[in-house]
Protein backbone atom coordinates (compact mmCIF):
# COMPACT_ATOMS: atom_id res chain seq x y z
CA UNK A 1 0.00 0.00 0.00
CA UNK A 2 1.75 3.22 -1.00
CA UNK A 3 1.94 6.46 1.14
CA UNK A 4 1.82 9.68 0.04
CA UNK A 5 4.06 12.49 1.76
CA UNK A 6 2.51 15.59 2.32
CA UNK A 7 3.26 19.39 0.91
CA UNK A 8 3.49 21.61 2.46
CA UNK A 9 -0.15 24.10 1.80
CA UNK A 10 -0.99 27.26 1.40
CA UNK A 11 -0.76 29.58 4.40
CA UNK A 12 -3.81 30.69 5.36
CA UNK A 13 -4.93 26.83 5.12
CA UNK A 14 -2.45 26.08 7.78
CA UNK A 15 0.65 23.69 7.44
CA UNK A 16 -0.10 19.74 6.96
CA UNK A 17 2.70 17.71 7.95
CA UNK A 18 3.37 13.88 8.02
CA UNK A 19 3.62 14.07 11.80
CA UNK A 20 0.04 15.91 11.85
CA UNK A 21 -1.23 13.63 9.46
CA UNK A 22 -5.62 12.43 9.94
CA UNK A 23 -5.72 9.10 11.26
CA UNK A 24 -7.41 6.42 9.08
CA UNK A 25 -9.92 5.35 10.80
CA UNK A 26 -11.55 8.97 11.79
CA UNK A 27 -10.97 9.15 8.10
CA UNK A 28 -13.08 6.44 7.09
CA UNK A 29 -16.12 7.58 9.68
CA UNK A 30 -16.25 10.67 8.01
CA UNK A 31 -16.18 8.64 4.17
CA UNK A 32 -19.30 6.32 5.97
CA UNK A 33 -21.68 9.27 7.18
CA UNK A 34 -20.77 10.82 3.27
CA UNK A 35 -21.86 7.65 1.75
CA UNK A 36 -24.99 7.67 4.06
CA UNK A 37 -26.30 10.89 2.66
CA UNK A 38 -26.08 12.59 6.10
CA UNK A 39 -24.02 15.81 4.75
CA UNK A 40 -22.03 16.07 7.68
CA UNK A 41 -20.61 19.02 8.73
CA UNK A 42 -17.55 20.12 11.06
CA UNK A 43 -19.63 20.48 14.30
CA UNK A 44 -21.48 17.49 13.54
CA UNK A 45 -19.17 15.07 12.79
CA UNK A 46 -16.25 16.60 15.94
CA UNK A 47 -19.37 15.92 18.20
CA UNK A 48 -19.15 12.41 16.65
CA UNK A 49 -15.97 12.03 16.47
CA UNK A 50 -15.00 13.25 19.80
CA UNK A 51 -12.60 15.94 18.22
CA UNK A 52 -12.62 19.47 17.68
CA UNK A 53 -14.23 21.19 13.99
CA UNK A 54 -10.45 22.30 13.04
CA UNK A 55 -9.27 18.79 13.41
CA UNK A 56 -12.01 17.73 10.99
CA UNK A 57 -11.48 20.40 8.92
CA UNK A 58 -7.93 19.16 8.42
CA UNK A 59 -9.23 15.60 7.40
CA UNK A 60 -11.86 16.48 5.17
CA UNK A 61 -8.67 18.82 3.54
CA UNK A 62 -6.66 15.94 3.54
CA UNK A 63 -9.27 13.59 2.22
CA UNK A 64 -9.87 16.06 -0.66
CA UNK A 65 -6.40 17.00 -1.28
CA UNK A 66 -4.66 14.13 -0.95
CA UNK A 67 -6.68 11.38 -1.35
CA UNK A 68 -8.34 13.30 -4.16
CA UNK A 69 -11.62 12.39 -3.48
CA UNK A 70 -14.91 14.90 -5.00
CA UNK A 71 -15.55 16.39 -1.66
CA UNK A 72 -17.67 19.66 -1.46
CA UNK A 73 -19.66 21.78 0.89
CA UNK A 74 -23.04 21.97 0.46
CA UNK A 75 -24.29 25.50 0.76
CA UNK A 76 -28.21 24.79 0.59
CA UNK A 77 -27.65 21.21 3.10
CA UNK A 78 -24.95 22.57 5.57
CA UNK A 79 -23.08 19.47 5.11
CA UNK A 80 -20.42 17.78 3.22
CA UNK A 81 -20.99 15.73 -0.10
CA UNK A 82 -19.40 13.78 -3.47
CA UNK A 83 -19.57 15.46 -5.95
CA UNK A 84 -19.04 11.96 -7.72
CA UNK A 85 -19.93 8.38 -7.23
CA UNK A 86 -17.14 6.88 -4.89
CA UNK A 87 -16.93 3.42 -4.67
CA UNK A 88 -14.62 2.72 -1.91
CA UNK A 89 -12.01 4.30 0.35
CA UNK A 90 -9.03 4.75 -2.25
CA UNK A 91 -6.32 3.80 0.32
CA UNK A 92 -7.66 0.50 0.74
CA UNK A 93 -8.92 -0.47 -2.30
CA UNK A 94 -8.27 -4.29 -1.68
CA UNK A 95 -8.95 -7.20 -4.26
CA UNK A 96 -10.57 -10.54 -3.07
CA UNK A 97 -7.41 -12.49 -3.57
CA UNK A 98 -5.10 -9.26 -1.57
CA UNK A 99 -7.57 -9.84 1.11
CA UNK A 100 -7.23 -13.67 1.03
CA UNK A 101 -3.61 -13.47 0.90
CA UNK A 102 -3.33 -11.00 4.12
CA UNK A 103 -5.58 -14.04 6.23
CA UNK A 104 -3.65 -16.92 5.19
CA UNK A 105 -0.52 -14.72 6.76
CA UNK A 106 -2.66 -14.48 9.92
CA UNK A 107 -3.23 -17.99 10.27
CA UNK A 108 0.34 -18.22 9.64
CA UNK A 109 0.84 -16.23 12.97
CA UNK A 110 -1.88 -18.37 14.70
CA UNK A 111 0.94 -19.97 16.94
CA UNK A 112 2.16 -16.73 18.00
CA UNK A 113 -1.36 -15.26 19.74
CA UNK A 114 -0.47 -13.52 22.70
CA UNK A 115 2.31 -11.30 21.21
CA UNK A 116 1.99 -8.22 20.01
CA UNK A 117 1.43 -8.75 16.41
CA UNK A 118 -1.80 -10.41 16.85
CA UNK A 119 -4.19 -7.81 18.27
CA UNK A 120 -2.88 -5.15 15.29
CA UNK A 121 -3.00 -7.89 12.87
CA UNK A 122 -6.48 -8.69 13.32
CA UNK A 123 -7.62 -5.27 13.85
CA UNK A 124 -6.24 -4.15 10.41
CA UNK A 125 -7.70 -7.57 8.62
CA UNK A 126 -11.83 -6.60 9.66
CA UNK A 127 -10.54 -2.44 8.90
CA UNK A 128 -9.89 -3.51 5.19
CA UNK A 129 -12.82 -5.85 4.87
CA UNK A 130 -15.51 -3.06 5.73
CA UNK A 131 -13.49 -1.06 3.63
CA UNK A 132 -13.85 -2.96 0.87
CA UNK A 133 -17.31 -2.40 -1.62
CA UNK A 134 -19.68 -4.58 -1.15
CA UNK A 135 -18.59 -6.31 -4.82
CA UNK A 136 -15.79 -7.54 -3.15
CA UNK A 137 -16.70 -7.67 0.48
CA UNK A 138 -15.84 -11.49 1.25
CA UNK A 139 -16.91 -13.26 5.00
CA UNK A 140 -14.04 -13.77 6.87
CA UNK A 141 -15.33 -16.12 9.05
CA UNK A 142 -16.15 -18.50 6.62
CA UNK A 143 -12.59 -18.29 4.79
CA UNK A 144 -11.34 -18.97 8.52
CA UNK A 145 -12.94 -22.00 8.48
CA UNK A 146 -11.59 -23.22 4.36
CA UNK A 147 -7.75 -23.04 6.12
CA UNK A 148 -5.33 -23.62 8.82
CA UNK A 149 -1.53 -23.74 9.66
CA UNK A 150 -0.71 -27.06 12.41
CA UNK A 151 3.04 -27.10 13.51
CA UNK A 152 4.45 -30.70 14.50
CA UNK A 153 6.00 -28.87 17.26
CA UNK A 154 4.90 -25.50 18.30
CA UNK A 155 7.45 -23.63 20.71
CA UNK A 156 6.79 -22.41 24.25
CA UNK A 157 7.77 -18.88 24.50
CA UNK A 158 7.49 -16.36 27.29
CA UNK A 159 5.00 -13.94 25.40
CA UNK A 160 6.78 -10.60 27.86
CA UNK A 161 10.37 -11.67 27.04
CA UNK A 162 9.38 -12.17 23.28
CA UNK A 163 7.69 -8.95 22.86
CA UNK A 164 10.73 -7.18 24.88
CA UNK A 165 13.04 -8.61 22.48
CA UNK A 166 10.76 -7.46 19.42
CA UNK A 167 10.49 -3.71 20.83
CA UNK A 168 14.71 -4.30 21.73
CA UNK A 169 15.20 -5.23 17.53
CA UNK A 170 12.58 -2.38 16.32
CA UNK A 171 14.39 0.15 18.38
CA UNK A 172 18.08 -1.04 18.31
CA UNK A 173 18.07 -0.68 21.68
CA UNK A 174 20.91 -3.46 23.89
CA UNK A 175 19.56 -5.57 26.20
CA UNK A 176 21.41 -7.37 28.93
CA UNK A 177 19.52 -10.71 29.25
CA UNK A 178 19.46 -14.19 31.47
CA UNK A 179 20.56 -17.32 28.89
CA UNK A 180 20.81 -21.11 29.54
CA UNK A 181 22.62 -22.59 27.17
CA UNK A 182 21.40 -26.25 26.04
CA UNK A 183 22.61 -28.89 28.73
CA UNK A 184 23.43 -25.89 31.47
CA UNK A 185 20.88 -25.88 34.96
CA UNK A 186 21.77 -22.53 35.63
CA UNK A 187 21.65 -19.02 33.16
CA UNK A 188 24.39 -16.60 32.44
CA UNK A 189 24.19 -13.03 31.71
CA UNK A 190 24.98 -11.53 28.33
CA UNK A 191 24.91 -8.10 27.34
CA UNK A 192 23.90 -8.65 23.30
CA UNK A 193 22.93 -6.01 20.41
CA UNK A 194 19.46 -7.58 19.12
CA UNK A 195 19.57 -7.41 15.25
CA UNK A 196 17.14 -9.22 14.20
CA UNK A 197 14.19 -11.87 15.11
CA UNK A 198 14.10 -14.49 13.15
CA UNK A 199 11.22 -17.33 12.39
CA UNK A 200 13.46 -20.25 10.16
CA UNK A 201 11.36 -23.55 9.71
CA UNK A 202 8.82 -22.66 12.70
CA UNK A 203 10.86 -21.75 15.41
CA UNK A 204 12.20 -18.05 16.41
CA UNK A 205 15.40 -17.19 16.81
CA UNK A 206 17.07 -14.34 17.86
CA UNK A 207 20.49 -12.75 16.32
CA UNK A 208 22.70 -10.58 18.11
CA UNK A 209 26.25 -9.40 18.70
CA UNK A 210 27.46 -10.75 22.09
CA UNK A 211 29.45 -8.89 23.65
CA UNK A 212 30.89 -11.43 25.49
CA UNK A 213 32.02 -13.21 23.08
CA UNK A 214 32.75 -10.12 20.45
CA UNK A 215 30.52 -11.68 17.71
CA UNK A 216 27.54 -12.44 16.30
CA UNK A 217 25.53 -15.19 18.09
CA UNK A 218 22.37 -17.11 17.76
CA UNK A 219 19.92 -17.14 20.70
CA UNK A 220 16.83 -19.52 21.11
CA UNK A 221 13.79 -16.88 23.04
CA UNK A 222 12.38 -20.12 24.78
CA UNK A 223 15.93 -20.16 26.54
CA UNK A 224 16.07 -16.77 27.66
CA UNK A 225 14.84 -16.09 31.39
CA UNK A 226 14.56 -12.68 31.82
CA UNK A 227 15.50 -9.41 29.08
CA UNK A 228 16.56 -5.99 30.82
CA UNK A 229 17.61 -2.84 28.41
CA UNK A 230 20.32 -1.01 29.39
CA UNK A 231 19.54 2.14 28.21
CA UNK A 232 21.78 2.43 25.31
CA UNK A 233 21.46 2.22 21.79
CA UNK A 234 23.30 0.23 19.28
CA UNK A 235 24.18 0.05 15.41
CA UNK A 236 23.24 -2.81 13.50
CA UNK A 237 27.25 -4.54 12.63
CA UNK A 238 28.05 -3.24 9.37
CA UNK A 239 28.04 -5.78 6.41
CA UNK A 240 25.52 -7.57 8.84
CA UNK A 241 22.96 -9.85 6.18
CA UNK A 242 21.21 -12.84 7.45
CA UNK A 243 20.84 -13.94 4.32
CA UNK A 244 24.42 -14.16 3.89
CA UNK A 245 24.88 -15.23 7.60
CA UNK A 246 23.03 -18.57 6.74
CA UNK A 247 23.65 -19.06 3.11
CA UNK A 248 25.74 -22.22 3.30
CA UNK A 249 24.13 -23.52 6.94
CA UNK A 250 21.54 -26.09 6.89
CA UNK A 251 19.36 -24.21 9.44
CA UNK A 252 20.61 -21.98 11.92
CA UNK A 253 23.91 -22.96 13.12
CA UNK A 254 26.60 -21.46 10.76
CA UNK A 255 30.26 -22.64 10.68
CA UNK A 256 33.27 -21.87 8.75
CA UNK A 257 33.89 -25.18 7.30
CA UNK A 258 33.11 -26.24 3.90
CA UNK A 259 31.51 -30.30 3.05
CA UNK A 260 30.40 -31.18 0.12
CA UNK A 261 27.26 -33.53 1.00
CA UNK A 262 26.00 -36.26 -0.74
CA UNK A 263 22.89 -38.07 1.02
CA UNK A 264 21.31 -40.96 -0.84
CA UNK A 265 17.55 -41.73 0.00
CA UNK A 266 15.73 -45.22 -0.41
CA UNK A 267 12.61 -44.78 -2.95
CA UNK A 268 10.35 -45.31 -0.27
CA UNK A 269 10.92 -41.56 1.06
CA UNK A 270 12.38 -40.10 -2.46
CA UNK A 271 9.49 -38.24 -3.29
CA UNK A 272 9.27 -36.43 -0.13
CA UNK A 273 12.64 -34.91 -0.85
CA UNK A 274 11.80 -34.33 -4.51
CA UNK A 275 8.96 -32.62 -3.37
CA UNK A 276 11.11 -29.52 -1.49
CA UNK A 277 13.58 -27.54 -1.47
CA UNK A 278 15.92 -28.20 1.51
CA UNK A 279 19.34 -26.04 0.98
CA UNK A 280 19.95 -23.37 -1.81
CA UNK A 281 22.91 -25.57 -2.73
CA UNK A 282 21.30 -28.39 -3.29
CA UNK A 283 21.12 -30.75 -6.78
CA UNK A 284 19.64 -34.03 -7.22
CA UNK A 285 20.27 -37.15 -8.99
CA UNK A 286 17.85 -39.92 -9.71
CA UNK A 287 18.69 -43.28 -8.67
CA UNK A 288 17.89 -46.74 -10.39
CA UNK A 289 15.41 -48.42 -8.76
CA UNK A 290 13.60 -44.95 -7.84
CA UNK A 291 15.72 -44.02 -4.98
CA UNK A 292 17.47 -40.35 -5.17
CA UNK A 293 20.87 -38.28 -4.35
CA UNK A 294 21.14 -35.65 -2.73
CA UNK A 295 23.91 -33.21 -2.73
CA UNK A 296 24.79 -30.18 -0.91
CA UNK A 297 27.16 -27.51 0.12
CA UNK A 298 27.36 -26.70 3.96
CA UNK A 299 29.49 -24.85 6.41
CA UNK A 300 28.65 -27.51 9.37
CA UNK A 301 27.14 -30.90 9.87
CA UNK A 302 25.69 -30.84 12.93
CA UNK A 303 22.06 -29.70 11.94
CA UNK A 304 22.25 -32.50 8.50
CA UNK A 305 23.27 -34.96 11.19
CA UNK A 306 20.22 -34.55 13.26
CA UNK A 307 18.34 -34.64 9.91
CA UNK A 308 19.77 -37.69 8.29
CA UNK A 309 18.83 -39.57 11.49
CA UNK A 310 14.78 -38.67 11.42
CA UNK A 311 14.73 -40.56 8.42
CA UNK A 312 15.49 -43.66 10.15
CA UNK A 313 17.76 -45.71 8.27
CA UNK A 314 16.15 -44.37 4.92
CA UNK A 315 19.29 -42.26 4.53
CA UNK A 316 22.83 -43.08 3.82
CA UNK A 317 25.61 -40.76 3.51
CA UNK A 318 27.98 -41.57 0.82
CA UNK A 319 30.66 -38.33 1.50
CA UNK A 320 32.13 -37.01 3.90
CA UNK A 321 33.13 -39.49 5.84
CA UNK A 322 33.10 -37.40 8.86
CA UNK A 323 29.31 -37.00 8.92
CA UNK A 324 28.80 -40.65 7.76
CA UNK A 325 31.06 -41.42 11.59
CA UNK A 326 28.88 -39.00 12.93
CA UNK A 327 25.39 -41.08 11.79
CA UNK A 328 26.47 -44.04 12.84
CA UNK A 329 27.91 -43.65 16.35
CA UNK A 330 24.41 -41.61 16.56
CA UNK A 331 22.91 -45.14 15.85
CA UNK A 332 24.35 -47.18 17.51
CA UNK A 333 24.00 -44.87 20.81
CA UNK A 334 19.92 -45.18 19.46
CA UNK A 335 20.42 -48.59 19.31
CA UNK A 336 22.32 -49.16 22.74
CA UNK A 337 19.31 -47.10 24.72
CA UNK A 338 16.43 -49.42 23.09
CA UNK A 339 17.66 -52.22 25.30
CA UNK A 340 16.85 -50.87 28.14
Amino acid sequence: MATRRSQPRKADSGPLTLHSRPPLERMLRIHQAIQAGQFPNTTTLGRQLEVSSKTVQRDLEFMRDRLELPLEYHPQRFGYHYTEEVNAFPTLQLTEGELFALLVAEKALQQYRGTHFERPLISALKKMEQSLPETMSINLTELSEAISFRTRAEPILNLEVFDALARAVARREQLDIEYRKPGQTQPETRRVDPCHLGNINGEWFLFGYDHLRRDIRTFVPARIRSVRATGEQFKRPPGFSLEQRLKDSFGVHSGAGRFDVVIRFTPEVADYIREKRWHDSQELRELRGGGVELQLRLSSLGEVERWILSWGGRATVVRPRELSENVKRAAQAILKGSRF
